[in-house]
């Protein structure tokens, strides 16, 4: 009695392993074919087509090391800054500058004056190294702006998570330039623009994508991380001139407000565009634009993260003298705490399914957090 359902079942059972055939050798059809016309060609054609195959495996092969291996990655990046340690704020003068007297009681040379450097551009710096020296520049590789098969890595599952956290952290360098031009580099009103910066600022707004060649011109062009390596020497050299005492970095509490007001601006931008791809894409593991949008995210609060330690040793004596050291140290705890999330596969999950996670609405959530907590320090130093 059993035997007809038997039967059905090898049937059914059989016409799908046919179909699983079907489907592999169609994909593998042109792959043999063009093998089989390979191996009936001479030397003369075989050498040159078979060096090309190998400079492409090798190109791939360099190219998935890349978008794989996240040299240089540590959540826990600030304490190698030691900012606890740090006795003055950022432009504060050190020691030097009075004349001493000789054994001989004759007038010395005065020590040369130093002044203490800015962390926020330390860290500024040191982020742009991590992105373009530490690693490759995923954006602008020729292999990922040409895409699996015409269809841009970003609209794929695969190869674009370290472009995406880059571009996070990118944007976290931009902000800080900005502000640094505007506002923490100069005496506002009283002193012109650093120049360093001023460089700095405009290397950073090139666009994320050239390679030596394009579409839109013959001639060869100047890539990207080229232009971001640029405004990392403009920054560095900015620190040095600020050791030196011959430039400034203004440390008022008006200047932090308008910081802390920027960078909350930016990570709600942030907030809005999950929030938008978690309500109306919720696709769960099947979203291949979540990845996106996750690391995206993830890096700019692992940007922040460098940042805002840093903002909190160059106004350490605004932040003590009204009373936010306390919410200071839990924003960046939770911002810390927001870098602990990393899935292998982004799922953006219904917030009220079972099955499948939500992890862009978890992002969402601590975005949210550390957002609000940069609005009630900006009201509380606003008072």
């Amino acid at each position: 009695m059993l035997d007809p359902i038997v039967a059905f079942f090898q049937r059914i059972f059989a016409a799908i392993g046919r179909g699983i055939g079907l489907v592999i050798a169609w994909i593998l059809w042109p792959f043999i074919t063009a093998t089989n016309w390979y191996k009936a060609r001479s030397w003369i054609i075989k050498g040159p087509i078979g060096i090309g195959l190998l400079l492409l495996v090798g190109f791939y092969a360099y190219f998935i090391w890349q978008t794989q291996v996240w040299s240089g990655f540590n959540p826990d990046y600030v304490n190698s800054y030691n900012l606890a340690q740090r006795k003055q704020d950022a432009g504060g003068a050190t020691s030097g500058g009075a004349a001493t007297t000789s054994a001989a009681g004759d007038a010395a040379e005065p020590e040369p004056k130093t002044c203490v450097r800015s962390a926020i551009v330390d860290v500024t710096a040191d982020l742009i190294d991590f992105n373009v020296n530490q690693n490759a520049w995923i954006s602008s590789m020729l292999l990922y702006k040409v895409g699996l098969f015409g269809v841009e890595w970003d609209k794929t599952p695969w190869m674009d998570n370290k472009a995406a956290f880059q571009r996070g952290v990118n944007q976290t360098i931009r902000r800080t330039a900005v502000e640094l031009v505007d506002a923490l580099g100069r005496v506002r009103g009283t002193s012109g623009i650093n120049a360093d910066l001023q460089r700095a600022r405009g290397n950073m707004q090139f666009d994320e994508e050239t390679w030596y060649f394009g579409s839109d011109s013959l001639l060869p062009k100047t890539p990207t991380p080229n232009y971001y390596r640029t405004a990392m020497a403009d920054l560095r050299k900015f620190n040095a001139s600020l050791e030196a005492c011959d430039a400034i970095f203004d440390g008022r509490s008006d200047n932090l407000i308008e910081f802390l007001d920027r960078i909350a601006n930016d990570i709600g931008s942030t907030s809005a565009i999950i929030r938008e791809r978690s309500e109306f894409h919720n696709g769960g593991w099947f979203d291949t634009r979540a990845d996106d949008r996750f690391w995206f995210a993830f890096g700019q609060l692992y940007g922040y993260y460098g940042i805002l330690s840093a903002a909190g040793a160059d106004f350490d004596a605004v932040i003590k003298a009204r009373g936010i050291e306390p919410l200071w140290i839990e924003t960046m705890k939770q911002l810390r705490s927001a870098l602990k999330i990393q899935p292998a596969i982004i799922s953006n999950g219904r917030e009220d399914g079972w099955i499948m996670p939500t992890h862009l609405a978890t992002m969402g959530f601590y975005i949210l957090r550390v957002r609000s907590n940069l609005v009630e320090m900006r009201d509380v130093l606003a008072r």
